[in-house]
């Protein structure tokens, strides 16, 4: 069997060295061309990703703005509500006032007919000639008709 001998190299010829040659320049051609093909638009994205962000910062800053202003009128309404909820207690209690009044007037009113025409539910609603018409001394009777007190 014959045997086999690993082939020696040979030296490149020139024409071979030059194809060589232009075999290494198209494939770095190649590889600069896919390279600019995907680099490029990383370089417009890279490019619009900077520019987005100033303005994002722009947007940030006056968002943050905005938020202070209505933090600022927040307290504004909030102190405006304090104050009217304030107004309303006041007017309850004026009203409660007002009521509690009205009902010590009306006893007051009461206890001066009382006093001043007797009770006319004991005697039926009639005055009879005994019967108290000018008012009462304010201790332990009334004047009667006749100008006598009784009691």
């Amino acid at each position: 069997p014959p045997q086999h001998r690993p082939k020696m190299p040979t030296q490149p010829t020139p024409e071979k060295s030059k194809e060589t040659l232009e075999a290494k320049s198209a494939f770095s051609a190649t590889l600069l061309n896919i390279g600019g093909t995907h680099a490029s638009p990383l370089v417009e994205r890279a490019h619009t990703i900077t520019e987005n962000a100033s303005a994002l910062e722009k947007q940030q800053a006056e968002l943050e703005s905005h938020t202070a202003a209505l933090a600022k009128q927040n307290e504004s309404w909030d102190k405006l509500a304090g104050e009217a909820r304030d107004g309303l207690k006041e007017i309850g209690d004026v009203q409660n006032w007002a009521e509690v009044v009205e009902r010590e007037l009306l006893v007051l009113e009461q206890t001066l007919q009382y006093v001043e025409g007797g009770d006319n539910r004991d005697h039926g609603g009639e005055n009879d000639d005994d019967e108290d018409v000018n008012g009462g001394d304010g201790l332990n009777g009334s004047i009667t008709r006749n100008g006598t007190g009784k009691g």
